[in-house]
């Protein structure tokens, strides 16, 4: 896990909801809280591509609902700036469930593109997705 190199705008604030954007079973996950993210005290934290968040399971199959999961975020709507003056933006805010520490998803595959940023920071997400943009 490689640090970031560009300060992304964080679009995703506590209790968003997101897409899951794998086959993991799971629809709609609810951002619950963010690792490692330091704020003032009393201020809930939001999250940005390529963060690792702890998610309840909204919608989804029986078995997933209500379940509290890990969550890697890899795209959000709100525009950030790349070191090199571009800036992107997604369609929608999504998130892959992961099963450990390290980042290996829980789905075998990833529907639709995740951002550049995101690959870098989780190799092993970079190996299932199809698009990386």
């Amino acid at each position: 896990m490689k640090a970031l190199k560009a300060r992304i705008t964080r679009g995703l604030p506590h209790t968003a909801n997101v897409l899951a954007a794998d086959n993991s079973g799971a629809r709609i996950l609810r951002i619950i809280s963010v690792q490692n993210s330091k704020t003032t005290k009393g201020r809930k934290p939001s999250a940005a591509i390529g963060d690792r968040v702890t998610c309840s399971v909204v919608e989804g199959k029986p078995e997933m609902r209500k379940q509290v999961v890990m969550a890697i975020i890899v795209r959000q709507k709100m525009p950030y700036r790349r070191l090199d003056g571009t800036r992107i933006r997604f369609e929608d805010n999504a998130a892959v469930v992961i099963k450990d520490d390290l980042g290996n998803p829980k789905g075998t595959m990833i529907k639709g593109p995740i951002a550049k940023e995101v690959a870098e920071r989780w190799p092993l997400l970079a190996k299932i997705a199809s698009m990386v943009l």
